[in-house]
């Protein structure tokens, strides 16, 4: 399985388990808190930040994938046979 394969049903995961945590906060009336109300907030931050990179993912995804470069061309076989000679000492 790849990176991004396993990247991505991490990331449905922690999204289906963070709503599922708000829900079960409005339901059990724990949001009426202070304390819940800022447990729901986190857990609809937690999975609108995940819901926003599989958004991404799924949009690249679904990109068609791009020609690759062309090869450049290489250098003529006269170029690469010239000798090489040492460089001039520098003055200091």
């Amino acid at each position: 399985m790849s990176d991004r394969a396993i990247l991505f049903l991490f990331s449905v995961a922690v999204e289906i388990a963070s709503l599922a945590a708000a829900g079960w906060l409005l339901a059990t009336g724990q949001a009426g808190t202070v304390d819940g109300l800022f447990l729901l907030l986190t857990c609809l931050l937690i999975a609108l930040a995940f819901g926003l990179y599989l958004v991404f993912m799924i949009r690249r995804a679904m990109e068609p994938e791009a020609a690759p470069a062309a090869q450049p061309a290489k250098a003529a076989p006269a170029a690469q046979t010239q000798t090489q000679s040492k460089p001039a000492p520098v003055a200091q």
